[in-house]
């Protein structure tokens, strides 16, 4: 009973499967066109259009230090004490100024010097959108290990799956002839029984298997955007050629991008250095205005150019400079450790990928003698000669080998792709 309804679960399984690929439509799916669909669906990316937008509006706020300067001041102030003129002519009054005096006053100003310095200050901007930009990058490009790792454990499931499902025909086919045997008066019952407990146990593997299979599926499913149907194809990625000559990493110009600030950076503290001068044009109303001596509310302008120099800003100049040397320091050497990092883990990746290689080899020699030992075992269970246990022990080591063979050349995959991953390439 527990035999049939464990037959009956699989196939259900396998209907279901079936049956929902044919009616939403099976598709092919392959490593690369996971990887795009998920980097276009990872949240992340959405992080492009903020920094792009974000660019824009600080280079529009930098470019409006182009534009005139506007102020506007007033003031009321009564003060204890006025000039006076210390003369006296006959015939002549000279009113003196009033104590309480009143101004209010707008003035445009047009930076001269300071343009140079707005220059520097947008390019900085610019390098910063683009150090953010690919900061996304380095973070995108990792996204890129993880589908790896669940598009290849898909494969290796699926082709676990193919093989329990030959160790469960080469069973069946056993249990067949068992039957016979018993029939004939050559094997006893309990002989088909033991098969029958082994045939459970391979159904039970792949119910395992198969669950395990949509699994990963949910998983890709969430990443792509899409739902993937159990019934889909997953295409077996071409092996790839290693190559060692050059890193090709996304963080490596990401350390470049941060270098250039400090070139702009060392611009900008010079800058400051430097005299500024702008042209000013002031228009006011007040008592008194321009002519002092006048205790008369009057209107009033004046204009010309306004020169100034701090002189204080040398005084920090040699440090800030040392502090940017510094930090460039700083990047290099995190480039250096970074390089060093990425190539330890490429020679012990291509070690890995040597000592897959060999194994794949006695795989395929291992797979060799256990398919000879099976059928000979098969043979002499079919006249009598070798028992149920002698021939489901064959049959299990012959699917452990070839298990090992499926599990090997996964590994082989994986482990190239995980090499050019870690390249960049």
């Amino acid at each position: 009973m527990v035999k049939n309804l464990t037959k009956k679960l699989v196939m259900v399984m396998w209907f279901l499967a079936n049956t929902t690929a044919f009616a939403q439509g099976s598709s092919t799916l392959t490593l690369d066109s996971c990887l795009a669909l998920a980097s276009r669906n990872f949240p992340l990316i959405k992080q492009y259009a903020l920094i792009e937008k974000s660019n824009e509006y600080t280079i529009a706020n930098a470019n409006k230090g182009y534009l005139p300067q506007f102020n506007i001041n007033g003031q009321g102030t009564y003060q204890s004490e006025v000039t006076q003129i210390p003369i006296s002519l006959p015939n002549v009054t000279i009113e003196p100024l009033s104590k309480d005096q009143y101004k209010i006053y707008g003035e445009v100003s047009q930076p001269l010097t300071d343009l140079f310095t707005i220059r520097d200050q947008k390019e900085l901007l610019k390098v910063n959108a683009r150090i953010d930009v690919q900061k996304t990058e380095v973070d995108i490009y990792k996204l890129k290990d993880r589908i790896n790792n669940i598009f290849f454990s898909i494969l290796l499931l699926q082709d676990q799956i193919e093989q329990s499902n030959l160790l469960r025909g080469d069973i069946e086919s056993a249990v067949t002839k068992t039957n016979v045997a018993i029939a004939n008066g050559v094997a006893l019952k309990t002989s088909a029984d033991n098969l029958n407990a082994e045939l459970l146990k391979t159904d039970q593997r792949i119910i395992e298997l198969q669950a395990n299979r949509k699994g990963y599926i949910d998983m890709l499913s969430l990443f792509v955007g899409r739902q993937i149907n159990v019934g889909d194809i997953f295409e077996m990625p071409k092996p790839q050629i290693l190559s060692t000559s050059q890193i090709n990493r996304p963080e490596l110009r990401l350390y470049d991008l941060q270098k250039n600030t400090f070139d702009i950076q060392s611009k900008l503290i010079s800058n400051k250095t430097l005299p500024k001068a702008s042209l000013f044009l002031q228009g006011g109303y007040g008592r008194p205005a321009l002519n002092m001596l006048s205790n008369d509310f009057k209107t009033y302008y004046i204009g010309g150019v306004r020169f100034s120099w701090n002189l204080n800003s040398y005084y920090t100049l040699r440090n800030e400079r040392r502090l940017l040397e510094l930090n460039k320091v700083g990047i290099d050497v995190q480039r250096d450790v970074f390089l060093f990092n990425t190539n330890l883990t490429l020679k012990q990746q291509n070690s890995e990928i040597q000592k897959i290689l060999e194994l794949i080899n006695t795989d395929r020699e291992i797979i060799v003698i256990r398919q000879r030992i099976k059928e000979v075992t098969k043979n002499q269970l079919e006249f009598g000669v070798a028992s149920t246990n002698d021939y489901t022990t064959a049959a299990n080591a012959l699917d452990l080998a070839a298990q090992n063979l499926i599990l090997h050349k996964i590994q082989l995959l994986q482990a190239q792709y995980n090499f050019q991953f870690t390249s960049g390439n």
